[in-house]
């Protein structure tokens, strides 16, 4: 009952947290190679897909004012 209602965000930071207790030391391994443990995933699914596009919306933004002011 409890696996249906809960969020997928609220999932996967539970399946974190069992991970963290399970293997303690693979925090360790993420944290000096964060770059290729996908902090950009964990980003993402924080924000939702709302959170997401606003990020990619600015994203752009800022290019077209940079091109301007480095043209």
């Amino acid at each position: 009952m409890r696996e249906e209602k809960e969020t997928p965000e609220r999932r996967r930071e539970r399946l974190k947290q069992e991970e963290i207790r399970r293997n303690p030391t693979g925090g360790m391994n993420d944290a000096f190679n964060r770059a290729s443990s996908g902090g950009l995933t964990d980003l993402v699914g924080s924000l939702g897909w709302k959170g997401t596009g606003i990020l990619i919306f600015l994203i752009v933004i800022g290019v077209i004012i940079a091109s301007f002011f480095f043209n």
